[in-house]
């Protein structure tokens, strides 16, 4: 299943009217810490605040009337639950979410709070999938999956178009990754815009299996990682897996400390909320593992819903 520019494209023209256009800022301070001239994508700033809205919408608003009046369903503990439910509401469509039953409390008053139709689970991968296939067989609703799917994919890479419109002398774009939706439309955004940028991805040295996965030549999923960039805990899917093969110059792991500074130098500095899976794409500049000294970066803020009560740089919120 082959994804190309003209789908991101197509994506952009598709949930224009739904989503923001986040702002692209720049802190001196950071580009001075870390060497390079960095443009920072801010998808903190996007509904539910995070880039999955943009791949959600996508989904929902290519449905055709008639799939679409059956509504939409997912699992999902965190961010896409949330945007599914936004998106499917702004559509005046049922959207159903699986979610497990020791998800946050914050987190079920969020997807609920957006009409979500909130079915809850044990926590566990088998006890979410078998019941999503309940609800399926109930409902006919149609799945959207968090990442492995194509309208998800295109719709995640909207953000790369965008902030190469308004930079578009970019050297380097990178992202973070966990099940690859966000990363997989970045690379084919930026490398079929403009050939010749590099695209590379951060993620979390105790949740590497992307890493790992890319040296293997195979998907080798991630087992019981433990990582504060909560966000990036799934594997690789089959669809994201392949398009990070061919267009990802490489994946740089950062420590658990590094993704605390530079997230703790964001918020200090730049003045920008950002959650630590966001971080991970500014950590690969701030531990200067590879050399992208005096380039113009551009860096994707993925998100920025924080649990304000366990930040990672006080004591208690530490690993």
């Amino acid at each position: 299943m082959s994804l190309t520019l003209n789908d991101i494209q197509r994506a952009a023209r598709r949930i224009r009217p739904h989503i923001h256009r986040t702002p692209v800022l720049t802190n001196e301070s950071l580009s001075q810490r870390v060497g390079a001239q960095v443009f920072l994508k801010c998808e903190n700033m996007q509904k539910v605040g995070a880039f999955k809205f943009r791949g959600a919408s996508n989904a929902v608003f290519s449905l055709g009337n008639e799939e679409a009046a059956r509504g939409v369903c997912t699992h999902s503990s965190g961010n896409h639950a949330q945007a599914l439910a936004l998106a499917a509401k702004l559509r005046g469509i049922p959207a159903y979410i699986v979610m497990p039953d020791n998800a946050p409390a914050v987190k079920k008053a969020a997807v609920a709070g957006y009409g979500g139709k909130i079915t809850f689970c044990e926590p566990t991968l088998e006890a979410r999938e078998a019941t999503l296939a309940q609800l399926v067989e109930k409902t006919m609703a149609a799945v959207v999956h968090p990442y492995n799917d194509k309208r998800v994919i295109a719709g995640q890479g909207t953000a790369a178009l965008e902030l190469l419109e308004d930079v578009p002398d970019l050297d380097v774009v990178i992202a973070p990754v966990g099940g690859g939706g966000l990363l997989s439309g970045t690379s084919i955004a930026a490398t079929q815009t403009k050939p010749g940028i590099r695209v590379i991805a951060g993620e979390p040295e105790m949740a590497d299996d992307a890493y790992r996965s890319i040296k293997a030549g195979k998907i080798l999923p991630s087992i019981k990682p433990k990582t504060i960039a909560d966000g990036l805990l799934t594997s690789l899917g089959t669809l994201t897996f392949p398009i990070i093969q061919e267009y990802v110059e490489q994946i740089v792991t950062v420590s658990e400390q590094g993704i605390i500074d530079s997230m703790k130098f964001i918020w200090e500095r730049a003045k920008i909320i950002i959650e630590p899976s966001a971080a991970l794409a500014v950590g690969v500049l701030w531990e200067k593992k590879i050399d992208l000294g005096g380039l113009n970066v551009g860096v994707i803020l993925s998100g920025g819903n924080v649990d304000l009560g366990k930040l990672p740089w006080q004591s208690h919120g530490q690993l």
